[in-house]
Parts: C-alpha cells; sequence; structure tokens
C-alpha cells in the first residue's frame, strides 16, 4: 500500500516510521499550505469547517503524490466530524479517484474493525513485533509533546526572538532521527538540552493564557496560524489543554478498556455542561474553570467556523468568565481569516491582560 494521511501537529513524523516497518510506502503529507486548503475549499461543502476542508485538500495531494490508500479515524456523537471521513470518501470518488479509505472508529463503537484494521496496516506480523514498534510510536509522540510544552514555556523568556522556535525544530529532528528504545531516550536528553540552551530572562514576568477547543486548529498550527508563536513572541506562557498524547491516552486507549478519561475536567464543567454534547465541547468548559482555579491570566478558545460543540461552549464560556472573573477571548477559524487581523485581536487581548494584572497587583500592594 501507498499510504498518506491527515497532517496533524508533529503526528506525521512518528507514523511515517511505523508504516513503514511494516512494509509500506508512505506518502507523508505536507503541512497544510494556501494550495491544501484551496484544494479543500474547492470541493468541500460551503460550510464545511474548517479541518474537513483542510484534510480534504492534504488527502487530494496525497492521491496526486501516488497514495492508494488513505488512512483516518471516524467519531460518534453530535459533532459533525463522525461523517467527515465518508463526505471525503464520496467527494474524492466523484473527482475520478481511485483509492481504498481505512477508517479507525473509536474502540468501544467498534472494536472489531480497530482490531482488523489494525491488522492490515502491520500485514498480521507477530504482535511483539507490533506492540515493539507500536511502544516506539508511543515514546516518540509524547516526547514531541513535551518539548512542545518546554517550548511553550521557553519562547516567552528568550530574550531573541524566534530562537525558541529554531531550537524546537532542531530538537525535532534529533528525535525523528532515533531509532531504537535506546536511540529514542538519548535523543530525548539532547533534545531538551538544545531547548534549554536558548537564552532566557528567566526573571522577566510573562502572562499565562490557556488554550482551549477543538481538537484540529488546536493542535496544527497550520490551521490556527501558529497563535502559540505569535503569543509567544508577545511574552505569553500558553497552556494549551490538549496535546495528542494525552488525548490518545485519554480517548482511546482507556476507551479500549471502557474507562472513562479526564474525569477531573468533566467533573469542573457538570455544573455548567453535565452532558456530551460532541467534539471538545465539554472540555472546552471543563479546562476554562481549572484554568481560573488555577490562577491563570486569561483563556484563548479556539474553534473552526460553524464548530456546533464550541459555539455551545462559547455561551457557557462567557457566564464562567464573568462569574470567574477570567477574561476569555474565542477566535473561529476559517479560510477567510488572516494572520494580520488575528495578530492585532492577539496583542488587543494580551494588552488588556496585561494592564488588569497591573491593576491588580497595584490594590494587592
Amino acid at each position: 500500500m501507498k499510504i498518506t494521511y491527515p497532517y496533524l501537529g508533529n503526528s506525521p513524523l512518528v507514523f511515517k516510521d511505523f508504516l513503514e516497518t511494516f512494509g509500506h510506502t508512505v506518502v507523508p503529507p505536507y503541512r497544510p499550505s494556501k494550495r491544501t486548503l484551496d484544494l479543500g475549499v474547492k470541493y468541500a461543502p460551503e460550510f464545511a469547517c474548517l479541518p474537513l476542508k483542510i484534510v480534504l485538500g492534504t488527502f487530494i495531494e496525497g492521491l496526486e503524490r501516488g497514495a492508494d490508500t488513505l488512512v483516518t479515524t471516524g467519531g460518534v456523537g453530535p459533532c459533525r466530524a463522525g461523517q467527515y471521513a465518508s463526505i471525503q470518501e464520496k467527494i474524492l470518488r466523484d473527482l475520478g479517484y481511485e483509492f481504498e479509505m481505512i477508517v479507525f472508529e473509536p474502540p468501544r463503537r467498534d472494536l472489531s474493525g480497530v482490531i482488523r484494521n489494525f491488522k492490515r496496516l502491520t500485514n498480521s506480523q507477530p504482535l511483539p513485533r507490533v506492540l515493539g514498534a507500536g511502544r516506539l510510536l508511543w515514546q516518540k509522540l509524547k516526547l514531541f509533546d513535551a518539548l512542545e510544552q518546554l517550548s511553550h514555556r521557553i519562547r516567552p523568556r528568550e530574550t531573541v526572538r524566534g530562537k525558541t522556535s529554531l531550537a524546537y525544530q532542531v530538537a525535532l529532528d534529533i528525535v525523528t532521527a532515533a531509532k531504537t528504545v535506546a536511540e529514542i531516550r538519548e535523543a530525548g536528553e539532547e533534545a531538551f538540552s538544545v531547548l534549554q540552551s536558548v537564552p532566557q530572562d528567566k526573571q522577566r514576568r510573562v502572562l499565562r493564557i490557556g488554550m482551549v477547543g477543538e481538537i484540529y486548529v488546536l493542535l496544527e498550527p497550520a490551521s490556527n496560524l501558529e497563535m502559540e508563536e505569535m503569543l509567544g513572541e508577545m511574552g505569553v506562557w500558553v497552556n494549551r489543554s490538549m496535546f495528542l498524547s494525552g488525548w490518545t491516552g485519554s480517548n482511546v486507549i482507556l476507551d479500549l478498556l471502557r474507562i472513562t478519561g479526564e474525569k477531573d475536567v468533566k467533573r469542573a464543567a457538570a455544573r455548567y455542561l453535565p452532558e456530551m454534547i460532541g467534539g471538545h465541547g465539554q472540555d472546552s468548559v471543563g479546562h476554562t474553570i481549572i484554568y481560573a482555579n488555577e490562577g491563570l491570566d486569561g483563556v484563548i478558545q479556539i474553534a473552526p467556523f460553524t464548530c456546533i460543540p464550541e459555539i455551545v461552549a462559547k455561551s457557557i464560556l462567557t457566564k464562567i468568565s464573568h462569574e470567574r472573573q477570567i477574561p476569555v477571548l474565542t477566535v473561529f477559524m476559517d479560510e477567510q481569516t488572516g494572520k494580520a487581523g488575528l495578530q492585532t485581536r492577539l496583542e488587543a487581548f494580551v494588552d488588556l491582560l496585561r494592564r488588569r494584572k497591573e491593576k491588580k497587583e497595584e490594590l494587592a500592594g
């Protein structure tokens, strides 16, 4: 099989190694570009959300480069994301592409399908070999997420603008090159050292902002116009509510064991939103309350335009913002969103938070 899949954060780096272990040819997805989005916008329904359009464009680019198999995920609940694979498959076939689509549904919904798809991707290799490759994938994924979290902490304190982003890319390359458990361990130490060597003003006072929202625009910088990097360079330590390894652990592994994940988040949201409304709406509410309790300076909710779960969450976050005294900015992303306009909005919000924090400290002091 010549396989391609959606581009999401750092995950393409680890999925490529995993699939090649079992003899597949991988057509690595390009980082989403203007062309990627333009393709998705051209062929997707007008009011489909941004992730559907970007992933559709990614699949078209992969098929153009010779892929014959698309691997993606499904979903359950009121969120329309569960139907994306079917919609994308129909659009692509109407465009004349010939391919096979492998869709991983949530384990609790379709465990036999998950096992069947997994066997196909691993060519029914012996279990020890599959577990060994899975262990490498998981260790790299967790390491990538840990490095990203560290970059968020360092960037607002860097003394030379852009140094953190450069060091972060070097760190990713170091980990990507590792092929064994021992090499990953050594690469992790070297990668952390590279990031920590970025010159910092550790006495600099920074703002802490929590970031919540829908998983794709939250995790993929190309879809949110590098919002975290922009905020970091404005002196903001971003505390993102979701990373891929954590989400996978809570929503795939625990789901497979029929255990409810992120109970603290759901507990926090219960007073305002006790039901799962699809997508990550309940998570956005719960994490915002947790961030308020932890004393963060503000929260940014990012979501695709027309995302119903996040629209519901937004209406609740207005009340939470008032009751918990934590400013909340909601940003809906679509193909019309421009980076300059987004930066202006973020600068205004950061300036508001900074003046608010100074005023609180004056009153307390």
